[in-house]
C-alpha cells in the first residue's frame, strides 16, 4: 500500500436538507447517524462469543442494507468506493447487485489504490475507465486529494457518496485515506457519506506510536496510531468529530451515516467472523497477513525484504545478509503470542528480487496476546543489533524526510531509539502518553462492545 491532500477552503457548516434527513432516518436499524452516540445514545452491543468463536455469525453493513432493499440509498444519486472487498456474503460486488436491483441510482464508481477491481499492484491504480459489466463510470480515487475527489463528485452528479472497503487496521494502510480524502470533499459538495461497515481484522485494541504533523503522508494523513483499533464506520465518526473541523471548517455531522455490523465485537480477529476473507490487497492474502502487518511493515523502511515477491508477503522477513541467528534472538525473547520459524526465501520482485534472503517467518499462535507492533520493534531491535548490515530505507525523491520509516511510525523517534541502541521496552514506552490520550479520545466513536473497548 502506498501516497498526499491540498487542503480545502474553509467553509461554513451546513445543515442537512429534509431529503437527507429522510434518507438518514431510512437507515433504521442498520445505522447510527453520527451525532447520535456523540451526543451519548448508548451503543448496541454486538452478539458474540467470546475469543474467535462468535455465537452467530457476522453480518456487515453492506448485507444489512441489501436485506433493507437498499432503502437507504433510493433516494439519491449514489457513487461508490470500492474495491474487491466491497461484496456482499454471497461473494457478489455491491456495486453490481445496486446496478442490477434497480432501486438505486447509482451514477459513479470511485477506485482506491489497487483499482476497483483490483488489478494493480502496491503504487498503483486502474486509471479512470468505464466498467464493462455495469457501463459506470470508475473514477481514480488513488491519491486524490479533497478538491479532486469533491471535482470527481460534481462531474458525476454524485449527492450520496457510499464507502465500503474492507481495511486492515494499520494507519499506513491507505484505503483509510481515501475515506479521509472522501469525507473531505462530501463536507465541500454536500453530500451524505454513509459507511458501510466492516470488521477491524486485527481486533479492536489501538497500538503504536501516534503520527506527527511533519511525517504526515499518504500513508498516515492525519493524527492517528499506528494500529488505530477500530472499524471504518468507528473510523469515520472519529475523523468527523476530532479532525475534520481543523481541517475544512465543518463536519458533516448529521450527513455521516454508519450501517453497522452486527455480531462482532472488539476480542473478534477476523477468522472468527464466519465471513470469506477477499484479498484487499495484492500483497494481503490471508488474515494472517493481516494480523502481523501493523508491525512487519516497518520493515519496507529498512533493506531488508518484508517478504514481497513471496507468497507469504509480511509473515517473511529477511536479507541475504541475515542468518539463523536472528529466528534463535526472536525465540528467546520471549514474546507472547508468536513464534519465529528460521526461514529462506527468494522474491520474486521487490527488495532482493532473485537473491536467497535468510530470515524469519513469523507465526501468531493467540491472537489474543500477541502485539504486531511491539513484536515489529523486537525483530528491528534485534536486526538492528546482529546485523552491521542492517540500514533504513533512504528515498531521494522526499530530501527533506528521506527515510521511509519514519513515515511509517510517524516521527523520526523510533529509528533514532533503535540506532541508539534502545530495547524493545524504551522504543515501546516512548509512546505510551500519546496512545493513552488517542485511546481515551476515541472512545465516544466506537460502536461495538468488547473486552477491549
Amino acid at each position: 500500500m502506498h501516497h498526499d491532500s491540498p487542503d480545502i477552503p474553509d467553509l461554513p457548516a451546513r445543515r442537512p436538507s429534509r431529503r437527507q434527513l429522510l434518507a438518514g432516518a431510512a437507515l433504521g436499524a442498520a445505522s447510527v447517524p453520527h451525532t447520535a452516540l456523540a451526543a451519548g445514545a448508548a451503543p448496541v452491543a454486538a452478539t458474540a462469543g467470546s475469543g474467535q468463536s462468535p455465537r452467530r455469525p457476522v453480518v456487515p453493513g453492506a448485507d444489512r442494507l441489501a436485506a433493507d432493499g437498499w432503502a437507504a440509498l433510493r433516494d439519491g444519486r449514489v457513487g461508490v468506493i470500492t474495491n474487491p472487498t466491497g461484496v456482499l456474503r454471497n461473494l457478489r460486488s455491491v456495486v453490481d447487485e445496486m446496478h442490477e436491483s434497480g432501486v438505486v441510482d447509482l451514477v459513479a464508481v470511485f477506485g482506491p489504490e489497487h483499482g476497483f477491481r483490483g488489478t494493480a499492484q502496491a503504487g498503483g491504480s486502474e486509471g479512470t475507465f468505464v466498467d464493462e459489466r455495469t457501463g459506470l463510470t470508475v473514477y481514480d480515487a488513488y491519491g486524490a486529494g479533497a478538491d479532486d475527489m469533491a471535482a470527481m463528485y460534481r462531474e458525476a452528479g454524485v449527492d450520496t457518496v457510499v464507502f465500503d472497503i474492507q481495511d486492515v487496521g494499520a494507519r499506513f494502510y491507505t484505503y483509510i485515506w481515501t475515506m479521509w480524502r472522501a469525507m473531505q470533499a462530501a463536507v465541500e459538495v454536500d453530500a451524505r457519506f454513509v459507511v458501510l461497515d466492516r470488521p477491524n481484522p486485527v481486533g479492536g485494541t489501538a497500538r503504536g506510536p501516534m503520527m506527527t504533523e511533519d511525517y504526515t503522508s499518504g500513508v498516515g494523513a492525519e493524527k492517528v496510531v499506528q494500529a488505530h483499533g477500530m472499524t471504518v464506520g468507528e473510523l469515520a465518526r472519529f475523523f468527523d468529530g476530532e479532525l475534520m473541523e481543523p481541517a475544512v471548517g465543518a463536519r458533516l455531522g448529521d450527513r455521516l451515516d454508519v450501517v453497522r455490523l452486527s455480531g462482532w465485537r472488539r476480542d473478534v480477529t477476523f477468522a472468527g467472523t464466519g465471513l470469506d476473507f477477499v484479498m484487499p490487497s495484492p500483497n494481503m492474502p490471508t488474515p494472517d497477513t493481516a494480523l502481523v502487518y501493523p508491525g512487519t511493515c516497518m520493515f519496507e523502511g529498512t533493506n531488508l525484504s518484508e517478504g514481497r515477491g513471496t507468497t507469504r508477503p509480511f509473515e517473511l522477513v529477511g536479507a541475504p545478509y541475515a542468518d539463523h541467528r536472528w529466528a534463535a534472538a526472536l525465540t528467546d525473547a520471549g514474546l507472547p503470542g508468536v513464534s519465529f520459524r528460521e526461514a529462506y526465501f527468494n522474491p520474486t520482485f521487490s527488495k532482493h528480487s532473485g537473491e536467497v534472503c535468510s530470515g524469519v517467518q513469523v507465526t501468531v499462535d493467540d491472537p489474543g496476546t500477541f502485539d504486531p507492533v511491539r513484536t515489529g520493534v523486537a525483530m528491528l531491535v534485534a536486526a538492528a543489533s546482529l546485523y552491521p548490515e542492517f540500514a533504513w530505507r533512504e528515498d531521494s525523491w522526499d530530501p527533506q524526510r528521506p527515510f521511509w520509516i519514519d513515515k511509517l511510525t510517524g516521527s523520526s523517534r523510533l529509528r533514532q531509539q533503535i540506532d541508539a541502541g534502545a530495547s524493545t521496552d524504551e522504543v515501546v514506552g516512548a509512546w505510551a502518553d500519546e496512545l493513552a490520550d488517542f485511546d481515551r479520545r476515541r472512545q465516544q466513536y466506537l460502536l461495538y462492545t468488547g473486552p477491549q473497548a
